[in-house]
């Protein structure tokens, strides 16, 4: 095992540097601005770890300057406890900042927003997008004279990317007809109780509440048990036929949820007959439920797999469950589906927020370790 120190004025170009020298396998496992003895070498020091190969000693340490007297058994210190905590980092790092991008027009904060992004899931490529349009923003005159700090015009260039409507049903159509779909686990069944509760008792408008989830054990007796505690009406259903004929028969409501089926994303393409109906029904409001908490990769391709239902917007589950809200960006700009609302904890009917963009952008920020404060847009 090796670590060794890179010094280069963007961390981009350390990367770089580290992958020519140690191949495209090198770890990065730390990186942090230089101390004032080493900053002639570069404004950024960026560690890496690469296994070195068969013959090498193990525990070689290396650093292209050598410290100051008193100096070493400092650094001795941390390159051990860096070496101690590798294994818990390997799953928490975020691989794409090994990507293969030398990014020369990154200024330091530019570099420092674009690394920090990541960490927190932004995807590489949206997250450089959005710090070169930032950059350009305080670059321009016009801009100049609004606005000169490099966070407010990346705070401006993220709230330009992100969609929200935070309505249930679709257009004028009566009843409002809201179904969500998602992953197992993902909390349909608690978010849909608190929209009934927060948009529809609440406002005293007659709710309706529908299940067609008869694939997990007992999940339509726990729909049944909230709705005789709301005092609202229920009901299973348990084709597609019988799920037309209900909504027919209940059109005097104003509101009708309905519950779905938890489907993995080899699943999602059993329920083709669902899907169907829901993509072709135009007065039928699907939201993929999704849980904030679900790594990046993963909480994609359970977007993708819902594609079928023809979904019109995303509602982000469990955001109290996780400090990484890069997906919430992501997924909004990758298909271009608007936000519904946020889920934070297990409290009905409280822990639900209607999306805005000034939450999103709060989230995203804090979740990636930029303190901004958001003004209202």
């Amino acid at each position: 095992m090796k670590l060794k120190s890179y010094f280069a004025n963007t961390v981009e170009l350390a990367m770089s540097q580290a992958r020519q020298e140690l191949g495209p396998e090198a770890m990065l496992v730390n990186s942090r601005k230089s101390s004032i003895e080493t900053r002639h070498l570069g404004a950024y020091e960026v560690v890496f770890v690469a296994e070195l190969p068969s013959g090498e000693p193990e525990d070689e340490f290396s650093t292209p300057v050598a410290p100051k007297a008193g100096a070493g058994d400092q650094l001795a210190q941390q390159m051990a406890e860096l070496k101690r905590e590798l294994e818990g980092m390997r799953r928490t790092i975020n691989r794409s900042a090994l990507a293969p991008v030398v990014w020369r027009e990154a200024t330091p904060d530019g570099s420092d927003a674009y690394h920090s992004l990541t960490a927190g899931e932004v995807m590489p490529e949206l997250a450089r997008e959005i710090i070169d349009a930032a950059q350009a923003r305080i670059a321009r005159p016009a801009a100049m004279k609004l606005r000169t700090a490099f966070r407010g015009a990346l705070l401006e260039e993220l709230q330009s990317r992100i969609q929200v409507q935070p309505v249930l049903g679709r257009g004028e159509a009566q009843p409002r007809i809201v179904a969500l779909v998602g992953p197992p686990g993902c909390g349909k069944t608690t978010t849909l109780v608190k929209l009934a509760v927060n948009y529809g008792l609440a406002a005293r408008r007659p709710v309706m509440l529908l299940s067609m989830d008869t694939y997990r054990v007992a999940a339509a007796e726990q729909l049944r048990h909230y709705s005789a505690i709301l005092g609202v009406g229920f009901q299973l259903v348990e084709t597609v036929a019988a799920l037309a004929q209900t909504i027919e028969e209940h059109r005097g409501k104003e509101l009708i949820f309905l519950d779905t089926p938890g489907l993995g994303s080899a699943e999602a393409g059993n329920y083709s007959p669902l899907a169907q109906f829901l993509a072709t029904r135009e007065d039928i409001d699907t939201h993929v439920a999704i849980p904030c908490s679900m790594k990046a990769s993963d909480l994609s391709r359970a977007v993708d797999s819902f594609e079928a239902f023809q979904p019109q917007r995303l509602l982000f589950t469990k955001l109290d469950e996780t400090n990484s809200f890069g997906s919430i960006l992501n997924e909004t700009v990758r298909t271009g589906k608007p936000l519904s609302f946020f889920t934070t904890g297990q409290r009905i009917p409280e822990d639900l927020e209607a999306a805005s963009k000034n939450r999103a952008v709060e989230l995203i920020l804090n979740g990636a370790g930029i303190a901004q404060s958001v003004t209202a847009a």
